[in-house]
C-alpha cells in the first residue's frame, strides 16, 4: 500500500505545488492515483488555508475527490485542526459526507472518545502513533486498538542518519500493535529513510507533500504524483534487499 498526503498541514508559504483547494486537491489526487497511490490522506483547508474539521469545508473536498479516484480517502482529526476536544467531537457528528478513514493521534487529548465516535459513524480509524510521545504507550492498552483500521506509526525524528532507527525503536514500541497492519512513514529528512526502512520490512507506507517537499536526490517535488513515482521507486529498490525486521540490523543504506 502506497498512501498519498497531499497537503498536510503544509500552506502557500511552501510552494505552488501544495494543493489547498477542493479543486486543486481532487486534481493532485487524481494525479498521484495515476502514479501509483493506492490511498489518500488529506488536510481539508479553510479559504485562508488552515486545517478544519468543519463539515462544510470536509464535504465538497471529499466530494471533489472521490468524483476523480475510486480509492479510499482519509482526513485528519488532529488537535490542530480543532484543539478542544469536545468541539472535535461536534464536527465529527456535523459531518455529512464521510471520510472512508480518519487518522486520530493516539497522544492528544480525547483520542480514545475521537476513535470511538468515528468508529460508531461507521469511519475507519488510523491509530497515529507518534515517535516522542506516549501514544505506544496509550494505545497498547487501548480497548479499541483491536478494532481499528490500521496503525499509522509516525517518525517525528528529522535528522536523515537517524531516523531508522528511530523508526526500528518505534516499531518496538508498537509491538504487536493489536494485530492490525502498521503504515510506517516519515518526515521532511526523515521521509525517505524511513520510506526504505518500510520496503525492507514489507510494511506499507505513505509519501507526499504533507512529509516531504524533494525529492530523494533532494531536488525540489514537482506534484504529489512525482513524489508517488519516486516513492515507488524507492520502495520497490529497498524491497530487493534481504527482508529484516524491527530492532534488527539491516544491510545497504537507510
Amino acid at each position: 500500500m502506497m498512501q498519498v498526503c497531499l497537503n498536510g498541514s503544509r500552506t502557500a508559504a511552501d510552494g505552488a505545488a501544495v494543493p489547498l483547494t477542493p479543486e486543486s486537491i481532487a486534481d493532485s489526487a487524481a494525479e498521484a492515483v495515476a502514479a501509483g497511490a493506492t490511498d489518500i490522506h488529506v488536510h481539508p483547508k479553510t479559504p485562508c488555508g488552515q486545517d478544519t474539521l468543519s463539515p462544510r469545508v470536509l464535504a465538497p473536498v471529499l466530494s471533489a475527490i472521490r468524483a476523480r479516484v475510486p480509492v479510499p480517502v482519509g482526513v485528519t482529526t488532529g488537535a490542530w485542526a480543532e484543539p478542544d476536544p469536545a468541539a472535535r467531537l461536534r464536527r465529527i457528528r456535523d459531518w455529512t459526507v464521510l471520510p472512508d478513514h480518519a487518522s486520530v493521534n493516539w497522544h492528544e487529548p480525547g483520542a480514545e472518545e475521537t476513535a470511538a465516535l468515528l468508529m460508531e459513524r461507521g469511519v475507519g480509524v488510523e491509530a497515529g502513533i507518534w515517535s516522542g510521545t506516549d501514544g505506544a504507550e496509550k494505545f497498547a492498552v487501548s480497548p479499541l486498538g483491536p478494532k481499528v483500521l490500521r496503525v499509522l506509526a509516525e517518525v517525528t525524528d528529522t535528522d536523515p542518519s537517524v531516523a531508522a532507527s528511530s523508526a526500528r525503536a518505534l516499531l518496538s514500541a508498537i509491538g504487536t500493535a493489536h494485530g492490525r497492519p502498521v503504515l510506517l512513514h516519515g518526515e521532511d529528512g526523515g521521509a525517505w529513510p524511513v520510506l526504505r526502512l518500510a520496503g525492507r520490512l514489507g510494511l506499507a507506507t505513505r509519501i507526499g507533500l504533507e512529509d516531504v517537499l524533494v525529492l530523494p536526490n533532494g531536488e525540489r517535488a514537482r506534484s504529489n504524483a512525482h513524489l508517488v513515482a519516486a516513492g515507488l521507486a524507492e520502495y520497490g529498490a529497498s524491497r530487493a534487499v534481504t527482508p529484516d525486521r524491527p530492532g534488527r540490523p539491516s544491510g545497504g543504506n537507510p
